[in-house]
């Protein structure tokens, strides 16, 4: 017995609109959810029998507001991100970004994350899409260091506390470290270093069809599927790392720190990133800090760089890096970018 193809188009058809209607509705209950973060770590934290203001409370509103944020985005991003992969295989995306084309691909990426404003654990989804999607890990790193090192929202506080000229320069520097880490990273060939399921994410097609045979609701699929195994992978790992960055968010110890980094010692500036590493924060949470210790007498290089390692290297995020990346490429990530943190530290110090 055959079954007749014309019985199987209609039926095909009418599952497709399940698709077609289901994606943008669940964008919408995607941007409402969002939308309702804040509103909702605010009702939950008040459901305890703690003040809001103290560091308890601050903890527990910084977890409930970031593990939904990062997950939600994670989401999104690798939706999106799995839906393109179905045009661009690994290999297609390499061959793009090979050769001359990937000298640009730095700068372009550092630009994306100028412009975009994530904290570092909200640039993982990001991150970890442009490495399944195949672009060369460089460029991806490129982003990964500018994206929470000078987003607009700290560019923006930092111009309201210390004024256009000194923001410019941070701006350069911050950019100069994301473009030329990436390119030192691109050119030391660390893909083996990826974690196996990376690896293998990579080099496996996005589906078992020829890319020109795929429908649209074939690519969607594709996306939903790189949803599954991504953050199937991940999700726990993103809830222990900001378990520990709401932690410290709510017991940052300001005192110790004004006293580090107060003076004028040479070993001020390193001191200044050793304990930012692993502080957890973004921009417009550290500025504050910022603001009280040049208040309190701190250098403005050890000041940036203190801010730098805190939004750019921050324990939570090589927690949740650690699922894609192994420990020695992490180690590695972070030796390239506190070199150009440290160089940052020095040089402002040394011309203001």
């Amino acid at each position: 017995m055959t079954t007749d193809t014309h019985d199987i188009e209609p039926h095909r058809e009418q599952s497709d609109w399940v698709w077609y209607v289901g994606v943008p509705v669940a964008g919408i209950v995607w941007v409402l959810l969002y939308q309702q973060l804040i509103p909702f770590s605010e009702w939950a934290t008040a459901l305890f029998p703690i003040a809001r203001d103290s560091h308890t409370g601050e903890a527990i509103a910084f977890f409930l507001y970031d593990v939904p944020k990062v997950l939600l985005l994670l989401t999104l991003i690798v939706f999106v991100t799995g839906v393109l992969r179905s045009w661009f295989s690994p290999e297609k995306t390499r061959a793009i970004l090979s050769g001359k084309r990937e000298i640009l691909g730095y700068p372009l990426a550092a630009a994306l994350g100028v412009v975009t404003p994530f904290c570092s654990c909200s640039s993982v989804p990001l991150f970890i899409g442009f490495v399944s999607a195949g672009i060369p890990l460089g460029v991806t790193f490129s982003f990964l260091i500018a994206g929470p090192m000078v987003g607009p929202v700290g560019l923006g506080l930092l111009f309201g506390l210390v004024g256009w000229k000194i923001t410019a320069i941070y701006l350069v520097f911050g950019f100069s470290i994301a473009t030329i880490a990436g390119w030192v990273m691109g050119r030391m060939g660390l893909e083996r270093y990826l974690q196996d399921w990376v690896r293998e994410l990579n080099t496996g097609a996005a589906t078992g069809l020829p890319e020109e045979r795929l429908s649209m609701v074939d690519r969607l699929k594709v996306g939903l599927d790189q949803v599954k195994e991504i953050l199937g992978k991940v999700w726990f790992w993103v809830v222990i790392g900001i378990s520990i960055g709401a932690l410290i968010h709510g017991y940052v110890p300001e005192a110790v720190m004004l006293k580090i980094m107060g003076g004028e010692a040479w070993w001020s500036v390193p001191a200044a990133v050793v304990v930012g590493v692993p502080m957890y924060t973004n921009a417009a949470g550290v500025i504050p800090i910022v603001e009280a210790l040049l208040g309190k007498g701190a250098a403005l290089g050890t000041t940036l760089a203190f801010m730098m390692s805190v939004i750019a290297l921050s324990l939570p995020e090589m927690i949740i890096l650690k699922q894609v990346l192994t420990l020695r490429l992490i180690a590695i990530f972070i030796a390239v970018v506190a070199s150009g943190i440290l160089a940052t530290g020095f040089l402002f110090n040394a011309l203001l």
